[in-house]
């Protein structure tokens, strides 16, 4: 063995054994408990970041350990990997989509082998695979048989310029981000996918997902967004063939209606204009409307923008006109598009009137020294009519009763959840896999000509649209009812698609007659623990729920739920430095030091030192996790990630953390090198009753140790604790070396100490771990052994027997836990049946103790 730790050696022997060993390939395998662990695949862009190593550290950690606990584990590995970043790539640099995608898949696969992560690479895939995306394809049929897969208008960005289509994050303050054109809506057809038929089972089953973070299930909640309510009918002033349909959560305060809205999109919006003056005044407040986001449109903390209309509108319940406007914090895609507004209980609508001096009247009766402004409390209805004097529950039901009685309402229940829109305007994605004819209209593709290839022979230019137009190899199809000539669907797919269902893809990712064997879903799902960012925690989960709903649906699977434990995973954050002039500074560019101050080093000035901040290429913090393995080794760099802090939690990066996690790695090196040979010689026996208190006292940590690693790993993830407990036993067992007698006497449980050390670190530092184990002497590699078990008795406090006088004479013996106070012992003392006989009628004087010995009690009478 090798007196110097050498990660690099180290951690390419055990990578080249396990590959070649096939160590953690795995198949079904009843007799075992399944175990199916996975972390949310990444995106080729590249290279890993320090995100990338935390995250999949984490996994690995649970994958060894469940594996060591006599777990069947699957633990499988993919690309997410279609995607705009692609297509930007072929317009920058010239370079196909294709072929930017696999090299960097290429390199990041490598890049992973050298963390050493115990990934079943035999199950490997890759969303831009015809052999992938053909079962999307598939899926999108299967939808369309069933009505949930249609095609509706729906606006979306358009580049007048460029002439295409933006995604959401293309669109920076309303203009395109390659050619600064303004973006205006335009209305295309689009397709969308059902998942509001599923809507309220989707909410009900977050109910089942007790191994979820509740911050997660509240953002489901908020996002599926449930409303009881009413939807009625608001007449337009002086127009009888125009109405304006409302939604409303509160139709007990139907009478404080003190205004209407409309969506600014409102389809009735332009029916209701009168002259070319109001006309523009409302395009050009659409435009400004337009380049907020709805989640800014929304937002609470956002002042709430409207233009009044020249038009009003009738509260039916009083017949009273009020103004009617259309203002940003009203979606179309919410409700009817429309809302009844109720300054009195809702306070949005009270920041909203006050702004446009409208009335507010108050019909929920305020609680005794109320002193605030909307009310949205319960109470005793008032100034609302025949509602007056009612709760407002039962004033709610009272209000829908009349609706429904005179025909102009109804009861309703309205989702926040939108049907997901998939058609994407570009290349880099799943075509859809329909057919459009001039005499049988839309046609799918027949399940035999699946897949539908995306075409090598197209430009990249960043104009015109999606480049599948230019390709009439692809654009040129024949209906397969009449056989006469078609032409394709130019569209691709969402990629969420392609993450919504990987995860079954993994159980059979090489079979060419179904998206995955039924059978092997029957044994490996659901996913037994799942770990991945808290950025996907709405649109990746929820739609990866809904097509495992549709697939049960569907007979390919008995699970409803995909994943049944969820980790949500902190961001890696570090320190960030800014010139004024020159903008963010990588750390290593800037030139002085930490004690005399960082410059830039363009222009010398001082830096500022911003916020501790999520890495970023923009903020210019990130740290190469190849430099890291490079210069440390992987195992430095997981177990800095793991012990840094808890999982759940930011991780703020720190130098002197990877120093630190690369010393200890080095101190254990070293400790196990120097007493390798005396450990190899020690016997494995032991009688524990005939131990002396200091290694009963060391023994009893080896077992402490090995339960909290044990309790931190299962299920808490504490992997933090779990590796300071170790650390903790290794600084004793250092102790212990140096104790003649402790070696003489307690050699086998030293040894047996370093092994549970190396053992416990396994899952953490795999390499390192399996080398220090075959230099203990052992055949097999830790891959293929058990998990260490603690013993209860080891565990078990010893209790000192402490003897208890009176006036000096022994009167009774008590029992007491070696770390007891002088205090307790006393009471204890004191409160002896025996002892109390002896001091009937006797004032005690003093208590004199013999520590761990004995205790003397002075008394007069």
């Amino acid at each position: 063995m090798e007196e110097r730790y050498k990660p690099k050696k180290i951690e390419e022997k055990w990578q080249r054994i396990w590959e070649e060993g096939k160590s953690f390939q795995v198949s079904e395998n009843s007799r075992l408990p399944k175990y199916y662990l996975l972390e949310m695949f990444p995106y080729p862009s590249g290279q890993i970041h320090m995100g990338h190593v935390r995250n999949y550290s984490i996994g690995d950690v649970v994958a060894r350990y469940k594996r060591m606990r006599g777990f069947n584990v699957l633990h499988p590995m993919g690309w997410d990997a279609f995607g705009l970043p692609a297509e930007n790539a072929a317009i920058e640099r010239g370079v196909h989509p294709s072929i930017w995608t696999e090299e960097n898949i290429i390199y990041m696969r490598n890049q992973l082998k050298r963390m050493g992560l115990s990934y079943d690479w035999e199950r490997e895939v890759a969303t831009c695979n015809p052999e992938y995306y053909k079962w999307n394809q598939w899926i999108f049929l299967k939808l369309y048989e069933r009505g949930l897969a249609y095609k509706k208008i729906s606006s979306v960005n358009w580049c007048s310029s460029c002439e295409t289509v933006l995604a959401n994050e293309q669109v920076i303050d309303g203009l395109c981000w390659r050619c600064d054109t303004p973006v205006a809506p335009k209305e295309l057809e689009q397709w969308f996918f059902k998942i509001t038929a599923y809507a309220e089972e989707l909410l009900q089953d977050l109910d089942q997902l007790a191994g979820w973070p509740e911050k997660v299930l509240l953002m489901q909640r908020n996002w599926i967004g449930r409303s009881e309510g009413a939807e009625f009918d608001l007449p337009v002033g002086g127009r009888r063939d125009l109405k304006v349909r409302v939604f409303t959560t509160r139709p007990d305060t139907v009478f404080g209606m003190a205004y209407a809205v409309l969506a600014p999109e409102h389809p009735l919006v332009d029916r209701l204009l009168d002259g070319s003056g109001e006309r523009a005044e409302v395009e050009r407040f659409r435009a400004e409307v337009l380049k907020q986001s709805e989640q800014e449109r929304t937002a609470e903390d956002r002042p709430k923008r409207g233009l009044r209309l020249s038009a009003r509108v009738v509260n039916p319940f009083n017949g009273a006109q009020i103004p009617l406007f259309i203002a940003d914090y009203v979606l179309m895609t919410y409700g009817t598009g429309a809302i009844m507004a109720v300054p009195g209980e809702d306070q949005r609508d009270w920041d909203f009137a006050k702004v446009h001096g409208l009335d507010i009247i108050e019909t929920v009766r305020r609680p005794q020294g109320w002193t605030g402004e909307a009310y949205t409390g319960d109470g005793i209805k008032i100034n609302s009519g025949f509602l007056d004097g009612l709760a407002v529950a039962d004033a709610k039901r009272r209000a829908i009763d009349w609706l429904v009685e005179r025909g102009i309402g109804e009861a309703t229940v309205n989702y926040r959840l939108r049907d997901w829109g998939i058609s994407r305007q570009r290349y880099w994605g799943t075509p859809i896999p329909i057919l459009y004819c001039e005499g049988c209209g839309i046609v799918p593709v027949p399940e035999s000509e699946l897949p539908v290839e995306l075409p090598q022979d197209v430009p990249f230019t960043g104009k015109g649209g999606s480049p599948l137009l230019e390709s009439q190899r692809f654009l040129s199809a024949s209906c397969p009812k009449c056989g006469k000539p078609a032409r394709r669907d130019t569209d691709t797919m969402d990629t969420f698609v392609d993450s919504s269902w990987y995860f079954l893809r993994y159980l059979s990712p090489k079979l060419d007659s179904a998206p995955f064997d039924p059978d092997k879903a029957g044994y490996w799902m659901a996913v037994d623990q799942y770990i991945g960012g808290v950025e996907h925690a709405v649109m990746h989960l929820l739609y990866a729920r809904f097509f495992t709903k549709v697939l049960r649906d569907l007979g390919l699977t008995k699970v409803g739920e995909p994943f049944t434990n969820l980790l949500t995973q902190g961001m890696v954050c570090k320190e960030t430095y800014r010139c004024g002039e020159h903008g963010w500074l990588f750390p290593g560019e800037m030139i002085g030091s930490e004690k005399e101050g960082w410059r830039c080093p363009q222009c010398g000035r001082a830096a500022e030192q911003g916020r501790v901040e999520k890495m970023s290429k923009s903020k210019k913090n990130i740290v190469d996790p190849e430099e890291l393995i490079t210069a440390y080794g992987a195992d430095t760099a997981r177990l800095f990630t793991l012990f840094a802090a808890p999982p759940e939690k930011d991780l703020e990066w720190s130098a002197q953390g990877v120093e630190g996690a690369y010393r200890f790695l080095t101190r254990l090196w070293r400790f196990v090198a120097q007493h390798r040979k005396a450990l190899a010689s020690a016997s494995s026996d032991l009688n524990p009753t005939e131990l002396s208190q200091n290694i009963r006292d060391l023994r009893r940590l080896i077992h402490r140790t090995i339960k909290k690693v044990t309790d931190d790993i299962e299920g808490r993830f504490h992997f933090n604790t779990a590796i300071a407990a170790v650390m903790e036993l290794l600084n004793a067992l250092s102790l212990s070396v140096k104790d003649e007698a402790i070696w003489k006497d307690g050699a086998p449980l030293i040894k047996a100490g370093v092994e549970a050390i190396v053992v416990l670190l396994y899952p953490f530092v795999p390499h390192m771990a399996s080398e220090l184990w075959e230099n203990l002497g052992h055949q097999r590699g830790l891959e293929e052994i058990r998990w260490p078990a603690y013993s209860l008795e080891a565990l078990e406090e010893e209790r000192l027997l402490i003897v208890v006088q009176v006036d000096g004479r022994v009167r009774g013996k008590i029992t007491v836990p070696p770390d007891a106070s002088k205090e307790f012992i006393e009471a204890e003392a004191l409160a002896d049946p025996k002892v109390k006989g002896f001091l009937r009628g006797k004032e005690v004087r003093r208590v004199i103790q013999v520590p761990r010995r004995l205790v003397n009690i002075v008394s007069e009478g």
